[in-house]
C-alpha cells in the first residue's frame, strides 16, 4: 500500500520545526516521527535518515530562496530596500527554512552551509546590479542581516527597541541610495 504523499511533507514540516525550536540534536527520527504523527517506519519511508531529511530541507529551502531572489529583483523600492524590509519579517516559511539551514550548517553539515553561502551571494549580487557599488552593497546586507538576528531574538532590546522605525530605516536606504548615486558622477 503507498503512504499518502502528504505524509512526507508532514515530516519533512516536523523536522523543520525541531530544527527551529529545538535544534538539530533534538531533530532525532523519532522525535520527527512522533511530533509527524507518523511511525518511525513511516518516516524512514519517505526519508531513509537523518542525512536524507537534511538533504530535503536543504532542497526544500531553495524553493522558497527562488521566490524570495525573484520578488527582490522585481521590487519597485528596489532590491537594497526590499532586502532590509524583508529582513525584519521573521516567522515567515522562508525564515523557517533559513533557520533550519542555519541550525543544519551549525551542527557540521556542509551542504546547508553551502546553501546559506550562496543565498547570501545571490542576494548581494541583487543589491549589487541595483547599487553598481560594492560598499554600499556590502552596508545594506550587513544591515538587514543585523536587523534580522536582533529581530529574531524573542523580547530582545533590539525587538522592543525598533517597534515601528522600519519606514524610517527605509528612508533612510533611499537617502543613502540617493548619495551613493550623486558620488557616482
Amino acid at each position: 500500500m503507498a503512504r499518502p504523499p502528504a505524509a512526507r511533507g508532514k515530516v519533512l514540516d516536523a523536522y523543520i520545526s525541531l530544527l527551529c525550536e529545538e535544534g538539530e540534536r533534538a531533530a532525532t527520527l523519532d522525535a520527527t516521527a512522533a511530533r509527524a504523527g507518523v511511525s518511525k517506519g513511516g518516516l524512514l519511508y519517505h526519508f531513509a535518515s537523518k542525512e536524507a531529511l537534511a538533504e530535503a530541507v536543504i532542497n526544500a529551502s531553495e524553493e522558497h530562496v527562488v521566490r524570495d531572489i525573484e520578488a527582490m529583483d522585481n521590487a519597485k523600492e528596489g532590491a537594497s530596500a526590499y532586502f532590509i524590509r524583508t529582513s525584519a519579517e521573521v516567522d515567515t516559511e522562508l525564515d523557517r527554512h533559513l533557520v533550519a539551514l542555519h541550525r543544519l550548517a551549525q551542527a557540521g553539515v556542509t551542504n546547508a552551509a553551502d546553501k546559506i553561502e550562496s543565498t547570501n551571494e545571490r542576494w548581494y549580487r541583487c543589491i549589487l546590479k541595483e547599487l553598481g557599488n560594492k560598499d554600499l552593497a556590502h552596508l545594506f546586507m550587513l544591515a538587514g542581516e543585523g536587523l534580522y538576528a536582533g529581530l529574531a531574538i524573542p523580547d530582545s532590546w533590539y525587538q522592543r527597541n525598533f517597534e515601528g522605525e522600519l519606514d524610517s530605516l527605509l528612508e533612510l536606504v533611499s537617502t543613502i541610495k540617493k548619495l551613493g548615486n550623486l558620488n557616482k558622477h
